[in-house]
């Protein structure tokens, strides 16, 4: 019990920003042309191993219930562009991690009227039709958003920032949605849907994401010109102006 009283202790210090011992600081990616050199700190809350056990869990039982309800890849020539372009860029990450070409990448889409995308750890992707046919997205557009949601994998933003939910969730009191069967184990299915979905990104991250993604894209092949007309149609389409 004092062990695990202990390990808490740290981690939870390490993601208040204090006891930084407790954490280590990474460079999870070459800086690229872009220059991304930001060193990053790590929890031992959660390795990157586990996280990514609780992505692959979690991206199936969201594939599984968007099967249920007929949405998943319904569009055949919608879902080809997609993974067509995402292929693309996903050849081009070993700029930025060696080994990343030959992660287990996954890549749907689901149809739902939201405009939005988004990656889990390990590479498991979608992008929603209402993205595309809200926007009406060029390829070099959405090669900007699959660009963009890619180099959030490869950074691990969403292991950097597992500690946020965490401590968010402990101070609430909500045991349950950390913890696994037995105490101390989390649940990382539940906290890979968590990082995902629920907490957005740092300003830092997000700055990070968007010049990876578009190196990536241009190095894809792509025009990284059209990532600023995206980015202002985004803006118009989340207050609510015409596009």
């Amino acid at each position: 019990m004092r062990a695990l009283l202990a390990h808490w202790t740290r981690t939870l210090a390490c993601a208040a920003g204090i006891g930084v011992s407790a954490c280590t600081t990474v460079q999870t990616t070459s800086s690229g042309v872009v220059g991304v050199d930001r060193s990053q700190t790590m929890s031992p809350l959660v390795s990157e191993v586990q996280l990514r056990e609780g992505a692959q869990l979690a991206y199936q039982q969201g594939l599984a219930e968007a099967r249920a309800k007929n949405v998943l890849n319904r569009d055949p020539a919608q879902l080809s562009r997609v993974r067509t372009i995402a292929q693309q860029i996903i050849a081009r990450t070993g700029a930025f991690r060696a080994d990343a070409p030959g992660w287990p990448w996954e890549v749907n889409v689901i149809s739902v009227p939201e405009a939005n995308a988004w990656a889990m750890p390990g590479g498991k992707v979608v992008v929603y039709s209402g993205l595309i046919e809200k926007l009406g997205l060029t390829d070099d557009q959405l090669a900007a958003v699959i660009g963009h949601e890619i180099a959030h994998v490869l950074r691990e933003h969403h292991r950097e920032r597992a500690p946020e939910v965490v401590t968010q969730n402990v101070a609430l009191g909500v045991v349950g949605a950390v913890t696994g069967v037995s105490p101390g184990t989390l649940d990382l299915a539940q906290l890979a849907l968590q990082v995902t979905l629920q907490l957005p990104h740092s300003r830092a991250q997000e700055t990070e994401a968007d010049r990876i993604g578009i190196e990536l894209s241009a190095r894809a092949g792509y025009d990284p010109r059209a990532a600023v007309t995206l980015w202002q149609n985004m803006t118009q389409q989340a207050q609510g102006a015409p596009l």
